[in-house]
């Protein structure tokens, strides 16, 4: 047992944990830990934003209704009388991180990876190059979203080219394909609905470093780039014949099979008057991007893919035009005040979820999601990950590693008594009704409250009425 723990869990003393980060990384986590019988556990679910659910909030694509309502599911684990929702919370901010420690008995870092990764190519930093991050947020109404910038990035804009075969930027290209009455009904702020139905994209070019073999998108992804309203997809054949080792991979990966044959049954495709071009090209990586007061163009080389699977260069070089670059690369983590990253991985080192600090475990610390594993899979992966963490936290709870230590003050009047404000879960409910309402004004299931001061407004007005 470690010094400063006093005794076992029991009904009356339940293990008290801090989950930060409550997107589907930390909803799990928190799922997982009061699903199990053998350790009472009461769990602080904390996050920055004064919403929950995180990615699927701010990250997964208004126009995909299906997906976002996994927030349906997720909310569950909310409403259960051992989980209490602290939204509005910057841990590091609001509270440093070895004081919320003294406040719990252990606590699982779930706040995923928030930055995007850069091209590292000349001319990244011009007006009109975006990371998908920052266009992702500004969709999606999230409170830290630099509307200025992406809308201004926006303007005039014809042709767009994509970096990147991820979900992500098959997102960030069908979202800028959608015509103006396909994303009317979706949940995104009215101004996000208003700057895109004002730009006239005429093509957007998704391009990638290696094949159509190592893409990553999901079947289900790629497959809805071929429903879109007022855009024809179109795929160079050339791009689509597989080396030996491709075809090998393949034959063994059921996903890409699918995505395969996707890809081929649009080869037929040609340009349409009217519609928006949608062109997915393989085997190319961006060299540096064109302009002097903003981009226009992004210059390409042709790649080939080795035996490793690695894209090389072959000197080839082409010019495709472009008034927008978006760049989806992949994203990496930032350290919490305090907490050991990993700054190759973006990730906090770990053993099966322990974080590890100066080579060692570190009592009563864990990680799951991205934090711990890196940015990779779909939402449902974070719900493995999140039981392998809360297992080994219960394995050292059990064996005395952790323990409940003596009495202390409870979190919220803590923070309170700090100054911040935190976001209770019915707090939360006065702002999903908000939005409710909102979105009801226009015909809508839902329209996303995207300022900070708008949500704590939301807030205000609910405990007004009482």
């Amino acid at each position: 047992m470690t010094d400063d723990a006093s005794a076992p869990p029991s009904g009356n003393h339940p293990l008290r944990v801090a989950v930060v980060g409550a997107g589907p990384a930390g909803i799990y986590a928190a799922d997982a830990l009061i699903r199990q019988d053998d350790v009472p556990i009461a769990v602080d679910l904390i996050d920055r934003l004064p919403t929950p659910f995180g990615l699927v909030r701010h990250g997964i694509a208004p126009d995909h209704p299906k997906m976002r309502a996994i927030r349906d599911t997720l909310h569950r684990t909310l409403d259960h009388p051992r989980v209490r929702f602290v939204g509005n919370v910057d841990v590091g901010v609001d509270i440093p991180l070895e004081e919320l420690r003294q406040h719990v008995d252990a606590v699982v870092y779930t706040y995923g990876a928030a930055i995007d990764r850069h091209l590292g190519i000349d001319g990244e930093e011009l007006p009109g190059s975006l990371a998908a991050t920052e266009f992702v947020a500004w969709y999606c109404g999230h409170p830290d979203a630099d509307r200025a910038h992406v809308e201004a990035a926006l303007a005039g804009v014809r042709s767009v080219v994509v970096v990147g075969v991820g979900n992500v930027a098959l997102d960030v290209a069908r979202v800028l394909a959608r015509t103006a009455d396909e994303l009317e009904p979706t949940e995104m702020p009215q101004h996000v609905l208003d700057a895109l139905a004002a730009t006239t994209v005429e093509e957007v070019t998704v391009i990638g470093r290696r094949g159509p073999a190592q893409a990553t998108f999901t079947t289900q992804e790629l497959r809805e780039l071929g429903e879109l309203a007022g855009a024809t997809v179109l795929v160079d054949p050339a791009d689509l014949e597989l080396d030996p080792a491709a075809e090998e991979h393949a034959a063994l990966d059921r996903n890409v099979s699918r995505n395969l044959a996707v890809l081929r049954g649009w080869v037929g495709h040609i340009p349409e008057p009217g519609r928006t071009r949608l062109t997915l090209r393989f085997y190319r990586r961006p060299v540096r991007l064109l302009g002097t007061d903003r981009v226009t163009g992004v210059e390409v080389e042709r790649t080939a893919v080795d035996a490793d699977g690695r894209a090389m260069g072959t000197g080839e070089l082409e010019v495709l035009p472009a008034d927008l670059v978006v760049r989806s690369v992949g994203y990496r983590g930032l350290p919490l005040p305090g907490l050991p990253v990993d700054e190759r991985s973006g990730t906090v080192p770990h053993e099966l979820g322990r974080v590890f600090r100066d080579g060692r475990p570190s009592p009563g610390e864990y990680a799951a999601g991205w934090i711990k594993r890196g940015p990779s899979g779909v939402v449902g992966h974070n719900k493995h990950d999140a039981r392998e963490t809360v297992a080994s936290l219960l394995a050292d709870a059990a064996e005395g590693r952790i323990a409940v230590r003596g009495p202390v003050g409870d979190l919220v009047e803590e923070l309170i008594n700090r100054g911040a404000d935190p976001v209770l879960l019915d707090d939360w409910r006065a702002i999903d009704a908000a939005e409710v309402a909102l979105g009801a004004t226009r015909g809508r299931a839902r329209t996303t409250l995207h300022e900070r001061e708008s949500l704590m407004a939301a807030v205000r007005a609910a405990a007004a009425r009482g």
